[in-house]
């Protein structure tokens, strides 16, 4: 590790000492410190200066201070800097998904890429969209701080194994129907029926 990585290493180690999970990143506000030579692929690599970090608890670490602001930037966040960082699509993956109950009652859990577990629901929706001039998917669920992490495809295909109908609630339209699927009661479009 460099020493302009190591120093954020240290910061961070340094400010969250006090407190158990995630640093209280929506509490820091330091000025903008510039661009890092930092970019995130859509395969989920953190390439650092041209090369992938390979230890995985960097990433890790990074990943706790990461948070995407009103301008659509992302930015790594300590105490006392904030550097803007290049993504290339969603920052993290999710690439696990279990399932517990059924029908309305199931809750999904998304492991992602960093090791943390998210259950998908009203703090963590999921969203589908699709890639620019595209027809293939883009799902996503909302982490933190503006973060998303994408379902890798597996990850999808084991979300669609699970997809029903169901009526669009929002339109109170029955005859209007998507496929969807439910999480911590709540319904999830992933596709409208033709």
């Amino acid at each position: 590790m460099n020493d302009e990585a190591q120093r954020l290493s240290d910061q961070i180690k340094k400010a969250t000492a006090d407190f158990d999970g995630r640093p209280p990143i929506e509490k820091w506000h330091p000025e903008l410190s510039g661009d890092m030579d930092l970019r995130i692929s859509r395969e989920g690599s953190w390439i650092f200066k041209g090369n992938p970090i390979k230890r995985e608890a960097i990433v890790r670490l990074f990943a706790t201070i990461l948070r995407r602001e009103e301008d659509g930037h992302y930015y790594l966040v300590t105490p006392v800097e904030k550097w803007r960082i290049s993504v290339e699509d969603a920052p993290l993956l999710a690439h696990g998904l279990e399932v517990m109950g059924e029908d309305k009652s199931q809750v999904i859990t998304l492991t992602l890429n960093t090791g943390e577990t998210v259950i998908v629901g009203d703090t963590h929706p999921l969203h589908m969209g699709h890639y620019p001039n595209s027809d293939e998917p883009r799902p996503v669920v909302d982490v933190l701080h503006g973060v998303e992490a994408r379902l890798t495809t597996a990850a999808y295909y084991d979300l669609a194994a699970l997809a029903v109908e169901s009526a669009d609630e929002a339109a109170n339209d029955a005859k209007n129907g998507c496929l969807g699927v439910w999480s911590n009661g709540v319904f999830f479009k992933l596709a409208e029926n033709s």
